[in-house]
């Protein structure tokens, strides 16, 4: 009988108590003069910092296409029914729409745009392919924010990604307003590894995609995190995007505004790095959420 050999676990994560682990990872894969659209003075910010912030990625005709097709896919009864939409737990709006690059040629479209796929492969410094995708939508008037967290550490305990390889991108399709639910970053938190106390609830996913619970860190860790590293707050006109390292820790507040806050958001994976079983969850969350495919984008 062959015996797999025990897998190497870089970051522990929810067992009894909190962790801190320093970084085993590069930040960036090639190094700060990698050839690419980003800079180099880009490039060793987002070293530095863990983000790198673009006045305007897309143009405004652009942005209007991509809303128009936001609007019709949340209106689309279809797509509301779809597993792959997460509504408003009080409003009943959708909130989220998952694997939006498959249901949506236009949205496979600006995945594919080397303005966006370009930045993560110089990044990362490999072919990369989409370990996730979605539409976030952030009407005035209640619509609920995203507690501070670590995407990789979900991505590491529930998906099975074994290094900090990953890059995500927010692209903004309507304006963040210092008032409106902006995204916030603690700027050089992505350095050190926050490993969260609490076992994995079964199907965590259901609940933590409305309002997360396993895999938030203590006050106390917060605290000592935001004295140490302050918080970002992005502000910008629709068209702009974030880039943010997958450790980076973030959050944003509810939008109790009149103006909306949406988004596209896509999160790229090296194909070096493609998930494994998960390390701290009795099973992967499912493919639309924490992809199986690991086909790089072309």
């Amino acid at each position: 009988m062959t015996i797999a050999p025990e897998r190497t676990d870089l970051y522990p994560t929810r067992g009894h108590s909190e962790v801190t682990t320093p970084r085993q990872d590069p930040v960036l894969w090639s190094g700060a003069g990698a050839p690419g659209p980003i800079e180099r003075g880009g490039l060793e910010s987002f070293e530095r910092d863990g983000f790198l912030s673009v006045d305007q990625l897309i143009t405004p005709d652009e942005v209007s296409r991509y809303a128009a097709e936001l609007d019709r896919l949340i209106s689309d009864p279809a797509v509301r029914a779809d597993e792959r939409s997460i509504i408003e737990p009080k409003s009943q709006s959708v909130r989220s729409v998952f694997e939006v690059h498959r249901i949506s040629e236009i949205f496979a479209e600006l995945v594919r745009d080397e303005r966006v796929v370009g930045r993560a492969r110089q990044i990362l410094g490999s072919d990369v392919y989409v370990h996730q995708s979605r539409i976030n939508v952030k009407p005035g008037f209640g619509a609920s924010g995203f507690y501070w967290h670590s995407d990789f550490e979900t991505w590491h305990a529930e998906d099975g990604l074994p290094n900090m390889r990953a890059v995500s991108v927010s692209i903004a399709l309507t304006e963040n307003y210092d008032t409106n639910g902006g995204l916030m970053i603690m700027p050089g938190s992505h350095k050190h590894f926050l490993g969260c106390a609490g076992e994995t609830p079964k199907d965590n996913y259901k609940q933590s995609l409305k309002m997360q619970d396993a895999g938030t860190p203590s006050d106390e860790a917060l605290t000592t995190m935001a004295d140490a590293h302050g918080i970002k707050l992005f502000t910008g006109k629709a068209g702009s995007a974030t880039w943010f390292d997958c450790n980076c820790m973030h959050g944003s507040g509810d939008n109790i505004t009149p103006y909306a806050r949406s988004n596209v958001f896509i999160v790229f994976n090296s194909v070096e790095n493609s998930a494994e079983q998960p390390f701290a969850a009795p099973v992967p969350r499912p493919d639309f959420i924490g992809a199986r495919d690991f086909t790089p984008v072309r």
